[in-house]
């Protein structure tokens, strides 16, 4: 098991600084940030936009893995996100761990003054996305004239990636995703599969769910002619009703269900002082110490 942690953008980074070196010290495998213009409840709250914070932090850190949690087609084009992503992991050394959606129907989907989407077109959005990304990311070959994508949703002509990537072929992409659409996509482009589990399901109910989703997944992957066993699988532990580092107990009875599962990767989120995810840095840090049991 390998163990994750979202920092939410909210704090200036004079105190926000010490947070992502924490993260580290205490022995989390990867960290990430929300890639939203805003969130919910915490609309009107500070909030710091994500791949500078993602910088700042590559450079207050040299092991841990970063990354988005998760980015998506509602604000992003795939040419300038490339860009964003490719120098942000050479920064970071290939560290870089690009967390991927559909895009949600709240703030992001209409502050720009975008049309409301039906569920299909959404899809067809995410596909065209990710199939940009997959491509931009690989780098082209310098002076083979750049490259060219004519889709419903983006445009990309004669776009230039030229330079050495950290990673290769590219960056991992952890792809968020539930329905059996967007598992295919999981199928086809991830290292990575990310879940909050079902939407409106708490406690034992929420559970059963993730159990489905992952037999989905298993199938998904099956009928696409991939091993499942190739996709790592990441669960956020505070969307079921509980927020795992209320106590120390409540953390190791999450992560050991998502264990059984067969879930390879945890993510829970740091305490805030109050409001959503609201707890205490003791609580982390004492759970930060069974980490290695835990594993």
């Amino acid at each position: 098991m390998r163990f994750g942690i979202v920092i939410l953008p909210q704090e200036p980074w004079a105190s926000a600084r010490r947070t992502w070196a924490d993260a580290e010290s205490l022995g989390f495998d990867h960290a990430w940030t929300y890639d939203h213009l805003s969130w919910r409840s915490l609309a009107d709250e500070p909030w710091g936009a994500t791949i500078p914070t993602l910088v700042a932090a590559a450079t207050v850190t040299s092991t841990i893995r970063i990354g988005t949690f998760v980015s998506s087609p509602n604000f992003r084009h795939p040419v300038t996100f490339a860009k964003d992503v490719a120098t942000l992991d050479d920064i970071a050394g290939g560290r870089v761990l690009l967390g991927i959606g559909s895009g949600g129907t709240g703030f992001d989907a209409f502050v720009l003054g975008q049309p409301e989407l039906t569920p299909g077109q959404r899809h067809a959005r995410f596909v065209e996305f990710v199939d940009g990304l997959d491509e931009l990311l690989r780098f082209e070959v310098p002076g083979s004239g750049g490259i060219t994508r004519h889709g419903e949703w983006f445009e990309a002509v004669n776009a230039r990636m030229v330079g050495m990537p950290a990673q290769k072929p590219r960056v991992p992409f952890v792809i968020a995703a539930n329905g059996p659409k967007g598992l295919g996509v999981v199928a086809k482009h991830a290292q990575g599969w990310a879940t909050t589990g079902p939407d409106g399901l708490v406690g034992q109910q929420w559970w059963s769910g993730v159990a489905a989703l992952a037999r989905r997944l298993d199938a998904t992957a099956d009928a696409a002619g991939r091993d499942p066993a190739t996709i790592d699988r990441y669960l956020s532990l505070d969307s079921g009703g509980q927020f795992a580092l209320e106590s120390v107990g409540a953390f190791e009875e999450l992560v050991g269900r998502a264990t059984e599962l067969g879930f390879t990767d945890v993510i829970t989120h740091w305490p805030r002082a109050a409001g959503i995810y609201a707890g205490t840095e003791s609580v982390l840090h004492e759970v930060a110490s069974r980490l290695p049991s835990l594993r």
